[in-house]
């Protein structure tokens, strides 16, 4: 029963620091993600009032950009979602043993 709870623990510890990690890549894409909307918005303006071919392939490609920061945000949040999850079950599972 000892080593199944420090087989346990470590398989804890490493969803917590997993949990950590992409919480602080999520930070990281908050952060990028405001600054790439207002370029998107602000390049869309600019599509919008010089209607010239670069002016509107800037703001597709600054669109795609935001696009998929975005995506990879919400992977990043579900994947802590899921480990989270992981992490409660195991812990769960410990208190049943235990108890």
């Amino acid at each position: 029963m000892a080593v199944r709870q420090a087989s346990v623990r470590r398989r804890v510890q490493d969803l917590q620091s997993r949990v950590v990690t992409l919480r602080a890549d999520v930070a990281v894409l908050n952060e990028q993600i405001e600054v790439l909307d207002e370029e998107v918005e602000s390049l869309r303006v600019r599509a919008m009032v010089s209607e010239t071919p670069l002016a509107i392939k800037e703001h597709a490609e600054a669109s795609r950009h935001a696009e998929l920061a975005h995506k990879a945000r919400d992977i990043a949040a579900q994947q802590i979602s899921e480990l989270e999850i992981e992490r409660d079950e195991l812990l769960d599972d410990v208190a049943l043993e235990v108890g």
